[in-house]
């Protein structure tokens, strides 16, 4: 099965609409399958006593107000009609997570080929109803949720119209960037086992082998932000991944996902040429007249194995030579 990647642009676009286009355009030469934006209306997300997350402050290097921050980053809700149109040009799927009930109406508009539930509304209940009402596949991110809260939110957004087998449920840690102690990689499977969903990991660690080990544990979906250039401005740049790091991880992502195979544990073709060089015969360990008896003193295993397997040792022992055998001969009974 492909593993859905979506390279998160969130607000890495700074504001600028010109650097959106961009961020589409370098999201489509690293081979993501989906770019996803940020979509919100800063007044309906904080008020304007909210403070900004550790991880804001040090990014960002401001102690400005939560508010003041979220006005600064975040694109007017019209211009995502035009990054939606030239996704479409460009051949790539087009997402965008909405942070209120205005901006979830407004994207509901775009008919969006899934919808995302941002960890921080995971148990905003006028969210999940609305959300779930929509009846469209739906990602369902869980930073800093446990797993009873999972739960309730699932049940939310199924009573609201939404079956859980259409939801995928993203194990995250929410810190940028999220310390690998924190990881709990096997959390993933604790959800898919004990809810019964789809899994995928939304990854905000340094570097790129969280996100494919996740692939090697069964994640459907990874979401990893991206940005065009670390040094810029904002939030989460620093988290994020450049262009070329985001390629190779896709790059591993691809390999893991041919590597990981069936299942069944059988003769590759790959092995088939190797098996005869690499595998032993019984061979004579020292020169063996017709008619000797075979012993653990005149035999022995060498490479190749095209001659009698050393698993029939115990057949061979005691049995008669029908010839003449010299040393590193393969015996055969012929």
């Amino acid at each position: 099965m492909k593993t859905l990647i979506i390279a998160e642009a969130g607000v890495n676009h700074n504001s600028n609409l010109d650097l959106a286009f961009q961020h589409v355009d370098a999201e489509v030469s690293v081979g993501a399958d989906v770019v996803k934006f940020q979509t919100a209306i800063p007044e309906e997300v904080v008020t304007r006593f909210g403070t900004m997350a550790e991880y804001q402050i040090l990014n960002t290097g401001t102690n400005e107000s939560q508010l003041e921050m979220t006005r600064r980053i975040h694109l007017p809700m019209d211009d995502f009609i035009n990054i939606q149109k030239y996704c479409f040009k460009k051949k790539i799927v087009f997402a965008t997570t909405a942070f209120g009930l205005v901006s979830l109406e407004f994207i509901r508009k775009l008919n969006l080929d899934f919808y995302k539930v941002p960890s921080g509304e995971i148990t905003n209940l006028p969210y999940l109803r609305k959300i779930g009402s929509f009846k469209k596949p739906l990602i369902l991110s869980s930073g800093m949720a446990t797993l009873n809260e999972i739960e309730q939110a699932l049940q939310v957004l199924e009573s609201a119209g939404c079956p859980r087998n259409m939801i995928t449920v993203l194990h995250c840690t929410t810190d940028y960037p999220a310390p690998m102690r924190d990881v709990n990689l096997l959390a993933m499977k604790s959800i898919q086992e004990q809810l019964n969903v789809k899994i995928g990991y939304s990854d905000h660690t340094l570097g790129i082998e969280i996100p494919i080990a996740a692939v090697a544990l069964g994640a459907t979906v990874i979401e990893k932000h991206f940005t065009l250039d670390k040094s810029l401005p904002g939030p989460d740049h620093k988290a994020s991944l450049i262009p070329s790091e985001f390629k190779s991880m896709v790059e591993g992502i691809r390999n893991i996902e041919e590597a990981l195979g069936d299942g069944i544990k059988r003769l590759m073709p790959s092995e088939i040429g190797n098996r005869a060089v690499v595998r032993k015969s019984i061979v004579a360990s020292q020169p063996i007249q017709n008619g000797q008896v075979f012993t653990e003193e005149n035999l022995t295993t060498k490479r190749p194995g095209t001659g009698v397997s050393p698993m029939e040792w115990d057949r061979i022992i005691g049995a008669k030579a029908r010839r003449d055998f010299f040393v590193d001969e393969l015996i055969d009974e012929s």
